[in-house]
């Protein structure tokens, strides 16, 4: 619902201008849009389940509730009595569509097991790809004897682990097709096992032989605050998801490409920019100067700064706050008490006034710019299956504003804006629009485009 109070503050801040561009002029090059559901599928999430004492009802309604595509599990804590069964899971999937990217998670190591559970979710459509271990620095492993990650010397047990996962999907003519992401925390490599590679290149130097394949993705925590990048700042998650070493935190870089804990050399900087990638962990606490608002802020901004930069998926830790340990009440969208926090709200809003059913065989392209486009302000283009245009604009400014103005190389028949720190209905709807100013601060606005009127 729209008061007239959050009505006041969205004109304060959008406005139509028109400027004299001569009909068909093209500003710049125009950009080929990405379909709608393609950035919508990157949305994902880590949750508890019923192991852990979070009923799978609850679960359903907040995933719902937010529009989570997918969400990050794995074997750890499944069995065959419960409470967290296989059937969790296909149940989790039957209800709000989700897809899961199965993993062995924290020191797992039975391969056998990943499989053959992966092999019931994907006949039910239920699954999106496979996760190599969580973090070995902080899990170590125990494979086929021999201990390796955590406080050990080698990783040479997380190596073989990894590779041994790898080849047992890509050998199943069921699961051959679905990707394999690797481990996370390949930075943290002890010694040279070659972990900081999709596939080992030749000449490459590692204690494990060239040509040996670990992942299809390469997989990173990039936490949006880390020791090294502490404060609120402009831009926070647009440089946690800077795939170059000007990266202050835990991200691409310093786990492909010089690895962040010995120095071992992985990719190139232009191998990593094209580099395929996920992120199965990240987001932040509420604290200090961390508010709610600014945490529920940094997520939304978190999902579409990753898929602009690169990132195909997106895991933000946490659904709802841990109640069965120490140190993780307050990542959540929703509280231990599955009220919603600000988070929640937020990215409701966003995925609902994106929400597609239907399927865009090919996006067009959109003719814009952003005139003196501020080094804060960052725009991503969409399409929606029924030929709409959906221009993400965001801002990241920590204080302050920006006045910015997109130039359309077309008339636009109509345009409607939206902001979802508000709702999910627009804010102003205008017609035969040429250009549009307006002030942005510190979230996302969306501007949705008719076909042109040529």
């Amino acid at each position: 619902m729209i008061t007239p109070s959050k009505m006041l503050r969205s004109l304060a801040w959008l406005a139509l201008a028109v400027v004299p561009i001569a009909p068909g002029h093209s500003l710049a090059a125009p950009q080929t849009a990405i379909a709608t559901n393609d950035f919508l599928d990157s949305i994902g999430v880590v949750t508890t389940f019923p192991d852990r004492g979070q009923p799978l009802a609850r679960t359903i309604e907040m995933v719902r509730y937010c529009g989570f595509r997918w969400v990050r599990a794995g074997i750890e804590g499944l069995s065959d009595n419960g409470p967290t069964t296989i059937q969790t899971f296909l149940d989790l999937h039957r209800e709000t569509g989700v897809r899961l990217n199965w993993g062995l998670v924290s020191g797992g190591t039975d391969v056998k097991k990943l499989v053959e559970t992966g092999k019931v979710l994907a006949e039910a459509g239920a699954l999106l790809a496979f996760e190599g271990n969580n973090e070995p620095n902080n899990w170590g492993v125990t494979y086929q004897g021999e201990k390796g990650g955590g406080s050990e010397r080698s990783w040479m047990a997380v190596a073989k682990l990894q590779r041994d996962l790898y080849q047992a999907v890509k050998s199943d003519p069921v699961l051959a097709k679905y990707p394999v992401w690797s481990i996370s925390e390949s930075g943290a490599q002890k010694d040279n096992v070659g972990l900081q590679f999709l596939t080992i290149p030749p000449g490459a130097g590692t204690r494990m032989p060239d040509g040996t394949t670990y992942a299809d993705y390469a997989n990173v925590h990039n936490y949006i605050y880390h020791s090294h990048s502490p404060y609120p700042a402009d831009n926070k998650t647009w440089h946690a998801a800077d795939p170059t070493a000007a990266s202050r935190v835990d991200g691409l870089f310093g786990n492909f490409g010089v690895t962040w804990a010995r120095g071992f050399r992985g990719y190139t900087q232009e191998q990593l920019d094209t580099l395929p990638r996920v992120t199965t962990e990240t987001g932040t606490t509420i604290g200090g100067a961390v508010t709610e608002q600014m945490h529920g802020l940094n997520l939304m901004s978190l999902y579409l700064a990753q898929f602009k930069r690169g990132y195909a998926y997106t895991s933000v830790y946490l659904l709802r706050d841990r109640t069965d340990e120490g140190g993780n009440q307050s990542f959540g969208f929703y509280k231990a008490d599955y009220s919603p926090r600000k988070a929640a709200i937020y990215l409701h809003n966003l995925t609902a006034i994106l929400a597609d059913k239907g399927i865009l065989a090919k996006p067009g392209k959109l003719d814009f710019t952003i005139a003196d486009q501020p080094e804060t302000v960052h725009d991503l283009l969409l399409q929606h299956s029924d030929g709409t245009f959906q221009l993400v604009v965001w801002d990241e400014r920590l204080s302050g504003q920006d006045r910015v103005t997109v130039h359309f190389g077309d008339t636009r028949a109509s345009v409607r804006t939206y902001d979802p720190t508000i709702g999910v209905d627009p804010v102003q709807t205008l017609s035969n629009v040429r250009s549009l100013e307006t002030t942005l601060s510190d979230h996302p606005i969306v501007i949705a485009l008719s076909p042109s009127m040529q």
